[in-house]
């Protein structure tokens, strides 16, 4: 596995933080989106993508960590804007992802998770956002947010391009629609809401990118 780190990124959305890349094995098959309109996986950021996933770019993990350290007490970063959390396929790695929470300690640093909720992955998600790692659920839609956000954790969630910017789940839970989205002038490093693990809501995203339309068919079916 290889991880890439850009410390001051180019991208609108995310605004000038640093923005960490991981190799394509840490993505689970669990996702559906996964060579199947991840956005993620197409444009500039496909081929950094897979220069990283092909050991071209980026550094061993413990290079990386070493980089983390390194930032400044409160700095607000996203590990990947494409790539998993540490482990192949299904499988979080707890011991890896320990190291990044130690790494992070005094930092802001946040993320989001498609691998599947066994037991083991659980405990180890749950350990990094109680230690200020917010690592963030993705659900694919609104009904499968309703399921995740039974676990107390936060949640982002694929919904419906024709969203409200503000709506009620089925289940009672309210969605947020990502700030950044909405408005031009906000990104991650103004907005900071998916960095905030006890913000009380879902964040949503509305479908995006070349692969917007599939991803739509697949919140719709969700």
């Amino acid at each position: 596995m290889k991880v890439h780190l850009t410390l001051v990124s180019s991208n609108a959305k995310t605004g000038p933080i640093p923005v960490s890349t991981s190799s394509a094995c840490t993505c689970s098959d669990a996702c559906p989106f996964k060579a199947n309109g991840c956005y993620a996986d197409s444009g500039p950021l496909k081929l950094h993508w897979s220069k990283v996933t092909s050991g071209q770019r980026g550094f061993d993990w413990s290079a990386f960590l070493a980089k983390v350290r390194t930032f400044p007490s409160g700095q607000l970063w996203r590990h990947n804007q494409a790539g998993d959390l540490p482990g192949v396929g299904d499988k979080v790695d707890a011991k890896a992802l320990r190291e990044l929470v130690d790494a992070n300690v005094g930092k802001r640093g946040f993320t989001y998770t498609h691998k599947p909720l066994t037991d083991s992955n659980l405990s180890a998600i749950r350990s990094a956002n109680e230690r200020g790692f917010i690592v963030n659920l993705s659900a694919n839609s609104v009904s499968h947010a309703d399921q995740l956000a039974k676990t107390g954790l936060p949640v982002a969630a694929v919904v419906p391009a024709d969203s409200a910017d503000r709506f009620t789940t089925p289940e009672g839970n309210r969605v947020v629609v990502c700030p950044a989205q909405r408005v031009d002038s906000l990104s991650c490093d103004k907005c900071r809401l998916c960095a905030k693990g006890n913000r009380g809501f879902i964040v949503g995203f509305k479908p995006h990118g070349t692969g917007a339309k599939r991803v739509q068919r697949i919140t719709a079916g969700n």
